[in-house]
């Protein structure tokens, strides 16, 4: 499934692969576009919506309209 995001505090490419090398911790072979200009997450995966959502926000990022409590987070992936 695709499943886009709004993120929020994407600012430079920097900040795209971090998430993108996040997104790869939890799968590997996941298909994840960042585009920075729009602030959004485009990711083809079967993991959940939320455990995505999850390992965005733990790596210090804002996904529109989700909140979690993303300390628990970093130290559960060590982020």
């Amino acid at each position: 499934m695709a499943l886009k995001l709004k993120v929020s505090n994407i600012a430079c490419e920097e900040y795209a692969e971090i998430i993108t090398e996040s997104i790869h911790v939890m799968e590997p072979e996941v298909k994840v576009d960042v585009d920075i200009n729009a602030k959004t997450v485009t990711v083809e995966s079967e993991a959940s919506e939320e455990s995505i959502k999850q390992v965005i926000v733990a790596a210090g990022y804002a996904v529109e309209g989700y909140r979690s409590d993303s300390s628990f987070l970093q130290k559960k992936f060590r982020l």
